[in-house]
């Protein structure tokens, strides 16, 4: 959900021109250099490295060794990762529940080969950050860092724990959300959880602000195999069934199925926001669906433009394919994966029975995870104003607009546990030149980072006091 970019140009500009020197952009820069240079990449083992090092960071900054947990777990295919938990205790009796802030240190994986520079050197380059994670996520990590450092060395006192929690294998199983909203949660039970993975801001070329997001659901990722079965035989006498057929016609009966649109408090807030300023046939077909949310034909308007894809309903997409055992023999068996991004309210168990109807009865389809359903979190005032304040006083004409992310994060786990969590990043940039998270050369404006420390800044002084 990364995509930031600036055009150098634009880096003189007013509204991104950097700020003078400061202590404490440059510890984030230093924390972000070292960060990044540990490449938390599933498989590797280096995930507990980088938590080890933040700890040391907040121990050193005066937090008790008793607040700071390094948990070791297992991630993806007994991966060996870890999470890391910092607790910053209410000065006093706690006035409300605690705040639970979230970000992820692993990265996907990056080759060298495949790039212009080394993933995993942070270099720093005409007004960008380059290295695997500068945008997802570990700009969240160390802008949350480097914000709690500067708040406890000026003498803050929060009126209600602050709790950080990095977790190590996002971007695989998400295992370690799981173990905080279930195993851990005694640790992490907080009011609401702030994300850094969520939210964050986009401008289009020539300064115009585009808006800045502000997560409050998702889509739950669910797996499913699509199956046949055949008895096979010599391909020298094809018979009138075949598995691979008969699969293919269900995959091309699932790309042309399309599940009935629906909005949620979320999605609504986010087409009434942005019709207002969409015009032509996009801005109609949102002003058509909210008038009418059973308009399948307005939605499938909406969902034609790039940015709008999957926001209208639930998505369904073949992802991998495997069949036949011997290029000479019938295939005996015939199976895909089938990716979904399933609207926050809905059973993975109704989608797959809706799945079912649409492969039809020579096929069986089966889920491959037991995730359960995503809810999303209300449009809790006090945070949303304390975002939007945070944003404004950067960009002061930027709009601040709701949002469902079609993709995954660590807070679905904590919403079906009860725990509403918002995505409040506060990076910027320009779309869609970057959107280059999970891909070659991934990049961060050098002033993001910045904005970003000081957006937690201001955000935590608000929520916690």
């Amino acid at each position: 959900m990364r995509y930031l970019l600036l055009a150098t140009a634009l880096l003189t500009t007013p509204a991104f021109a950097a700020s003078g020197n400061d202590a404490w952009h440059a510890k984030a820069r230093e924390l972000f250099e070292h960060a990044v240079e540990i490449p938390t990449v599933a498989g590797r083992g280096r995930v507990p490295e980088l938590a080890q090092y933040l700890a040391e960071q907040y121990k050193a900054a005066g937090w008790a060794a008793d607040d700071i947990h390094v948990m070791p777990y297992e991630g993806n295919a007994g991966d060996k990762t870890a999470a890391l938990i910092v607790r910053w205790p209410a000065a006093g009796t706690a006035k409300a529940k605690p705040i639970m802030l979230m970000a992820h240190m692993d990265v996907v994986e990056a080759k060298a080969e495949d790039w212009s520079l080394d993933p995993f050197t942070l270099t720093e380059k005409d007004g960008y950050y380059y290295g695997r994670g500068t945008s997802d996520d570990k700009m969240g990590v160390v802008s949350v860092t480097t914000a709690l450092l500067q708040l406890k060395a000026k003498g803050f006192k929060p009126k209600r724990d602050i709790i950080v929690f990095f977790t190590g294998d996002e971007e695989t199983s998400g295992h370690g959300a799981q173990l905080g909203a279930t195993q851990w949660k005694s640790m992490l039970d907080a009011e609401y959880g702030l994300n850094a993975d969520g939210g964050g801001g986009s401008f289009a070329h020539g300064n115009r602000p585009l808006g800045f997001t502000f997560q409050t659901a998702e889509k739950t990722y669910a797996d499913y195999a699509f199956t046949t079965h055949n008895a096979g035989g010599h391909s020298s006498k094809p018979r009138p069934d075949n598995a691979i057929y008969e699969l293919s016609t269900a995959l091309t009966q699932l790309g042309q199925y399309r599940f009935e649109p629906a909005l949620n408090a979320t999605t609504r807030a986010y087409f009434e926001a942005r019709q207002k300023s969409e015009s032509g046939a996009l801005g109609d077909a949102m002003r058509a669906w909210l008038k009418n949310p059973a308009d399948g034909a307005a939605a499938d308007a909406i969902e034609a433009d790039a940015g709008e894809v999957g926001l209208t309903r639930t998505r369904c997409v073949a992802t991998m394919l495997t069949g036949g055992h011997a290029p000479n023999a019938l295939p005996q068996m015939a199976r895909a994966t089938v990716n979904c991004r399933i609207l926050p309210g809905v059973s993975p168990d109704a989608i797959r029975d809706e799945l079912q109807k649409i492969a039809g009865d020579k096929v069986e389809v089966t889920r491959l995870d037991d995730a359960a359903a995503s809810l999303d979190s209300p449009l809790r005032p006090d945070v949303l104003q304390a975002y939007t304040r945070s944003v404004h006083a950067r960009f002061p004409t930027s709009p601040v607009i709701p949002e469902m992310s079609t993709g995954a994060s660590d807070a679905r786990p904590f919403r079906v546990a009860g725990i509403p969590v918002y995505g409040v990043d506060g990076s910027w940039g320009i779309v869609p030149d970057d959107m280059r998270a999970h891909g070659r050369d991934e990049r961060l404006p050098v002033k993001a980072l910045s904005d970003d420390v000081d957006h937690w800044v201001r955000m935590l002084s608000e929520l916690a006091d």
